[in-house]
């Protein structure tokens, strides 16, 4: 008995309540907590905390740029994180159920649905580019490493050519210096073979056939990791969302062994105390840790849906925002030990080296790499880490929107065809990933990257925050979460929710909109045209939150307009826990036709004896009131 006891409460049943089963039969859940821990550990740690956070951080005043980082990670990056978790683990339900605490405002999971196929399209194309370098990396020379190819032009200059004199680093700083650029073989490989560029985001050209093929790899891996939802992603993630550190401290022992790396690491981590006082800074790192983590965009109230009831997510919210940060800060070490000793190398500043975004994955740190011994192997580890950065965001993208759709129409025959609507919509991103891998696709793909996820991510947020925090009410969601986890949210976490965190959003969002500059690639200045459809995409979301609004408010009861409004942000009475074992206090339910269909009633086992039911009927809810558990069944 003291171990079925112990058992209960290492799952997360709140102290006073009997063996609840706490699992979900109909929709399903993850097989244990690790699984989800590490789910949503690789959703959060993708391509940013490599490619972003390190040249953000050099950027904005070195180590003095931890400190507004941390600060930010404290008042808004775990509370928003926390209030994502507990909002979808309480509903059990994908980013449109949970709407049902405030129908009107369910034009927010739509708005979430939009942003995450946005981010899904061009991200498997991300993945689909390191693919492609991690397969041509399997051979013994790097075809990036000399400028003896037939893509490369005259002012390419590569580190390694014999035609370089002894006093190659100082011929190359002369050549740096004068006015003719020095390309090298990387950035022409990736521009003039892998991408093959276009002069003009409207000239499409031709599909470029090996990232076509890789693209169509990466989604075919996704979809097989997904084939039976949660439960196939939940085993895979054991490796995609550990390895990658396995390959980072490789890649750091190799790193900080190299001269000159030490050099690298300095101008990462030296702080520069005055630009502290730049509210750039500060405006850089709320963004970092509001985009990193992942808020706003559907994927961590879907994740966090398939947890049983009683799961303290409390403490997730809180391993898994520190885990995010933690990885950034040591990303940075990997990345700056290694353009350092190629800095040094040149005989150049690391400034002259650093880059972020593509410019790091797929020029910078590629060109570090082949002045290594054994290239090849170091040029392997590292797109294969990108690779599986990359998939874990991925998964929780594609199982955002499926879940979404599954919950939405929630009949039996959807629900056991799910594998079916999963390959439909990695279909449909593969589909209309095509035109990306065209010669002008990274123009599109960085023009997705900068209007369909930014400011609009920023709105969604804060709408979310003051639709549960005052239109539903704080009392009741912070009697939600006690009914939950045995205990309210810390004050912090309660100050944080109502006043610090939306105001940090609203923060964001003035320093996005003060901040906004044309987007352009390299030397190429994107046209009006391209902008302006950049936009449409951002607005594409957000307007989903109006005219579901508008909709929901014509089709409520009511004679004048004040009486639709409050009945359209009203909950739905199947607002509440999904189990009708969980259902106690003021959800105790008093079954109607409306309620019936969204509640799943857990069968009394056959092997138990009538007795033995009878004897587990009354049960001491959350709230502490007592009820029988035959009106549930």
């Amino acid at each position: 008995m003291a171990d079925k006891c112990s058992e209960g409460l290492m799952n997360g049943a709140v102290p006073g309540e009997r063996g609840k089963q706490d699992k979900s039969v109909k929709r399903g859940n993850w097989g244990n907590q690790i699984e989800f821990v590490l789910t949503s550990v690789g959703y959060a740690v993708g391509l940013g905390n490599v490619w972003r956070f390190p040249y953000l951080c050099y950027r904005n005043g070195g180590g003095a740029f931890m400190f507004p980082y941390f600060i930010m990670l404290v008042f808004c990056g775990i509370p928003l994180f926390f209030m994502e978790l507990s909002f979808g683990q309480f509903a059990s339900q994908g980013c449109l159920g949970v709407w049902r605490v405030s129908p009107m405002f369910k034009g927010v999971g739509y708005g979430m649905m939009v942003v995450s196929t946005y981010i899904g399209i061009y991200y498997n194309v991300v993945i689909c580019i390191a693919f492609y370098y991690f397969f041509v990396s399997m051979t013994r020379v790097l075809p990036w490493t000399y400028c003896s190819n037939a893509w490369n032009t005259h002012d390419c200059v590569g580190v390694l050519d014999g035609n370089l004199s002894s006093h190659a680093a100082l011929n190359i700083t002369r050549l740096l210096n004068a006015t003719q650029k020095r390309t090298s073989p990387s950035e022409e490989y990736w521009r003039r073979y892998v991408l093959d560029l276009s002069d003009d985001i409207g000239n499409l050209g031709e599909v470029r056939l090996p990232l076509l093929g890789c693209l169509g790899v990466s989604w075919v891996v996704v979809f097989l990791c997904l084939i039976k939802g949660v439960k196939s992603s939940g085993k895979v993630v054991y490796f995609t969302a550990t390895f990658p550190y396995l390959v980072l401290t490789i890649l750091f022992v190799r790193g900080i062994t190299l001269e000159g790396a030490l050099t690298g690491i300095m101008y990462y981590l030296t702080p520069q105390w005055d630009k502290i006082l730049n509210a750039k800074v500060w405006g850089d790192a709320a963004s970092q840790i509001f985009y990193s983590l992942g808020c706003a965009w559907g994927g961590l109230i879907t994740m966090a849906s398939y947890n049983k009831f009683h799961n303290n997510c409390y403490r997730d919210s809180i391993i898994i925002s520190i885990t995010n940060c933690a990885t950034s800060v040591y990303a940075g070490f990997v990345i700056f030990s290694i353009l350092g000793f190629m800095a040094n190398h040149l005989g150049v500043d690391v400034s002259k080296v650093a880059d972020h975004g593509p410019g790091l994955a797929f020029v910078a740190y590629p060109e570090a790499l082949t002045l290594l011994p054994i290239s090849p192997l170091w040029s392997i580890l590292f797109f294969f880490m990108l690779i599986l950065l990359g998939l874990g965001t991925q998964f929780c993208l594609l199982e955002t929107l499926v879940t979404a759709i599954v919950d939405e129409v929630g009949n039996e025959w959807i629900i056991r065809r799910k594998t079916f609507v999963t390959l439909a919509v990695a279909v449909a991103g593969f589909l209309l990933g095509i035109p990306l891998t065209t010669q002008a696709g990274i123009y599109w793909l960085l023009l997705m990257d900068n209007y369909a996820a930014s400011f609009s991510l920023v709105i969604i947020s804060c709408i979310m925050c003051v639709a549960i925090m005052y239109i539903y009410g704080h009392h009741n969601y912070f009697k939600d979460i006690e009914m939950m986890l045995g205990f309210p949210p810390p004050l912090f976490f309660q100050i944080c929710w109502r006043f610090i965190s939306p105001a940090i959003i609203f923060f964001i969002l003035v320093f996005t909109v003060i901040q906004y500059r044309p987007i352009s690639y390299n030397d190429y200045i994107y046209p009006t045209w391209a902008i302006s459809i950049g936009f449409l995409m951002a607005l594409s979301s957000v307007i989903c939150i109006p005219i579901y609004a508008i909709y929901k408010v014509c089709r409520s009861e009511g004679d004048t307009l004040l009486e639709r409004l409050k009945n359209a942000t009203k909950a739905s009475k199947d607002w509440g826990p999904a189990l009708a074992e969980h259902r106690s206090g003021r959800y105790a339910p008093a079954f109607s036709p409306s309620t019936e269909s969204h509640l799943e009633v857990q069968p009394l086992q056959p092997e138990k004896g009538w007795s033995e039911a009878a004897a587990a009927f009354p049960v001491q809810g959350s709230n502490g009131s007592a009820h029988s558990q035959d009106s549930r069944l």
